[in-house]
């Protein structure tokens, strides 16, 4: 009878750079098979360059009927699906009298909508395999951030979301943990319309609120999510585990 364990099928979202991408490449690295999501195809190609365990998908987890596509494509192609990481995010914003719909409504729907989508569509699967969900969410949603208010708001939801799935979910064995990155090395601010200036203030910042002194490196939190996942973790479940150079304690 063979008892070799069957390879761990794990969907990755916000692949193609940052946390995801060295998240893809973690776990792959262990010899889970891993899709890698995101809305790029050439960001995706290059998290899968030498990684054969990763296999890249190409959607955008905001659009109608992705989560259902995604989680379909994870049982169809490799038959089961044991490990969700809901890492894709975006970050704007501005202080209050700045904001408007178009600004906040991404935020909502990338940040805290894909994310309730995406785990509701893999739940039937992760009962199967007794399978993880694992949120990543910011420590800046515990403590607060001037003039940038909503993207933290909808990292607060998701760590809430995470309390009450662990609940929802452990009758059924699945359990669901958060990571809370603090300060790290990402492309996320190329995004935000930032001058030069500003995106120095935003780091010196960081860097005066992380007692480690420098700003963190997506592997480091990488090697969370996996540690998370782990069957050596099963006893963990509503965790959120911040991973911010001692940030939320300072």
């Amino acid at each position: 009878m063979d008892t070799t364990p069957p390879t761990r099928v794990v969907v990755v979202t916000g692949a193609g750079t940052g946390i995801g991408r060295a998240t893809a490449r973690s776990f792959a690295a262990q010899g889970a098979t891993v899709v890698a999501v995101g809305r790029r195809e050439e960001p995706l190609r290059e998290t899968a360059e030498g990684h054969p365990g990763i296999r890249p998908f190409a959607a955008d987890v905001t659009a109608e009927g992705a989560a259902e596509e995604i989680v379909r494509a994870a049982l169809t192609d490799h038959g089961r699906l044991d490990v969700l990481v809901n890492n894709a995010g975006i970050s704007a914003g501005g202080p209050l009298g700045t904001l408007d719909r178009s600004v906040i409504a991404p935020l909502l729907e990338t940040n805290l909508v894909a994310p309730v989508l995406l785990a509701q569509a893999a739940v039937p699967a992760l009962r199967e395999s007794r399978g993880v969900v694992v949120n990543v969410t910011t420590t800046i949603g515990q403590r607060g951030w001037p003039a940038g208010s909503v993207y933290p708001a909808t990292k607060s939801a998701l760590e809430t979301l995470t309390r009450c799935w662990a609940l929802e979910l452990a009758p059924a064995g699945v359990r669901v943990v958060a990571v809370a990155p603090g300060a790290i090395e990402t492309p996320i601010a190329d995004h935000m319309g930032l001058t030069p200036e500003q995106r120095k203030a935003v780091r010196d910042r960081q860097l005066a609120h992380t007692p480690l002194g420098r700003i963190g490196r997506p592997e480091e939190v990488a090697w969370a999510i996996t540690a998370l996942a782990a069957p050596d973790a099963a006893f963990l479940t509503g965790t959120v585990l911040p991973v911010d150079g001692g940030a939320l304690v300072s």
